[in-house]
This record gives structure tokens, sequence and C-alpha cells, in this order.
């Protein structure tokens, strides 16, 4: 799958040599338009779109070599909801809920259970499973900011930086005075097709990711307070097509979240899962 990215990227970006990559802006609509087919592929409501991805997870700590801990596989199962408001005109909402796996970076299998190198203690792993990860709010056609985008040939590119920065789940209710907030940054760099991005009539076939975590140690890896932190580097794509979701994953999927092929109803309103919620579950659960 990483592999597959680099040639398609590469072959867009080598098309596009004779003229140096440049900034587009679009706004209004045509803005609004954009960012709907950016997070559904369509400006149809209810078709549902699988973004899948792999990478690596790695450690950093300080005065030691970064180590590669884990490979990462997963998916995340979305649709979209068309809105209305009377002021704020048309809009829409996207509702989804995804799976990774921690794989062993030898084997390629599924860990069921990991060794802690820095503590010797062997844990039980807990897969990413959550369900749902909704937008928060609709996004409105009359709310609609500026997109600037970066073409190369047929290619247009996004880019997003999301600081992270709130309540750990797992902490008191004293964290503004004692610390433990959850602090982490996500960075996505999305290409789409700049043909079927921009004609409003046209589906997104595929489109293509490259996502990076940077954060705070997994909670299941029971590290306390041991300095260090977490970086995910992953690729991936987004299609219409169910039968993309690759092994093991789709095995997992129909044994242990049959659910995730599909994503929550259009008018899911839970409220969100993370990593961390969903691990706070699973303590309380096992009774610890």
């Amino acid at each position: 799958m990483r592999f597959s990215l680099l040639m398609v990227l590469c072959a867009g970006l080598l098309a596009a040599t004779a003229t140096p990559a440049a900034d587009e802006r679009f706004s209004g609509r045509q803005a609004w338009e954009i960012a709907r087919k950016m997070t559904c592929g369509t400006l149809e409501e209810g078709v549902t779109r699988y973004g899948v991805f792999g990478g690596r997870a790695y450690s950093r700590v300080p005065g030691e070599k970064d180590r590669h801990l884990f490979d990462v596989l997963g998916v995340n199962t979305r649709q979209c909801a068309s809105v209305a408001d009377p002021e704020k005109g048309e809009g829409f909402r996207s509702v989804s809920r995804e799976v990774m796996l921690y794989l062993d970076p030898e084997s390629g299998e599924i860990l069921r259970e990991w060794r802690n190198p820095w503590t010797g203690e062997t844990v039980e792993v807990v897969q990413v499973a959550n369900d749902p990860v909704n937008m928060r709010a609709p996004r409105f056609e009359a709310e609609q900011r500026e997109i600037v985008m970066q073409r190369n040939g047929e290619i247009l590119i996004g880019a997003s930086e999301v600081p992270l920065f709130y309540d750990n789940p797992l902490g008191s209710d004293y964290q503004d005075y004692i610390g433990g907030h959850y602090h982490a940054m996500e960075i996505f760099d999305m290409f789409y097709p700049a043909d079927q991005l921009l004609d409003s009539k046209r589906r997104v076939e595929r489109s293509w990711i490259a996502w990076v975590r940077v954060a705070q140690w997994l909670p299941w890896m029971k590290m306390g307070s041991r300095p260090g932190l977490m970086i995910f580097n992953a690729t991936g794509s987004s299609t219409f097509d169910r039968a993309e979701i690759p092994e093991p994953l789709r095995s997992e999927l129909e044994r242990n979240y049959p659910r995730y092929f599909e994503p929550p109803p259009l008018d899911d309103r839970r409220p969100n899962e993370t990593s961390w919620t969903v691990f706070r579950k699973h303590l309380e659960q096992a009774g610890d």
C-alpha cells in the first residue's frame, strides 16, 4: 500500500515538472463542495467511504535510539449526511467508526500480548476500536472558510495540522493543577485527482493520505510517568470499495468488529470515542 501510494504520487509530480507547484484558493460554494468531497468523496448523502491506512509506530525516549515497536493497519468507515439550517443554509456532517490494529513488526501478525521492553511486563494489547468518530458540528456553506491547496499537475494537495490538548479520561479532576492532560498532534497530507475533486458532478474515486501522529504512550503499554512519546507514520487511500480492506484486517473485522464494515447511522448523536475512553471502559469491564 505504501509503495502504490508513492508510485501514484510520483507519477503525478513528474508530470508536473514543467509547471512549478502553485497555491490554488477556493471560496464560497466551491470551497464547501471541496470540503465535503475531501471528507466523503462525493456530494451524495449516505455513500460509504473506506479509508484504509498502514504504517509503523516508534518510541522516542531521551538518551536512547528510537525503537520500531509495532506496525499498524486500520480503516475508517464513514458517510456524510446532508443538513439544512434556515439561517446557515446547506451543510453536511460526517459520521464514522474506525479500527486500527497493532501488528508484530517482524511477522505482521496481530499482537494480542506485548512484552514491554522497558518494564519487562507482558501486557494485553488493546486495539483501537473507536465508535463513533463523528464530525462534532455540521459544516455549512455560509460559514465555509477559504481552502488553499497546492497543485502539482493533475494532483491537488491539502495539508492539515491538528494540535490536541484536552483532559485525559484516565486522569483526575485536577489536571489543570497537577498536569496529566492528553497532548498530541496529528498531521495530514492529502492528495486528490484535481478533475474529480473540482467537478461537482463526479465522485473522487480514490484519494491518498499521509498521516503522522506524535502522542503520549499508549495507555495499555503501562508506561506510567516514564519519559518518552510515540511517533506514528502511515499512508493510505480512500475508496468506495469494501473489497480493498486488506488482510489481516478484513478477517479481524469479520471476527471481532463486524459493525465496522458500515458507518454509524446518519443521525448518530452519540459522544465520540477515543483510544483513551475505550481503554477506560476496558479497565472498568475487567474490574481493574
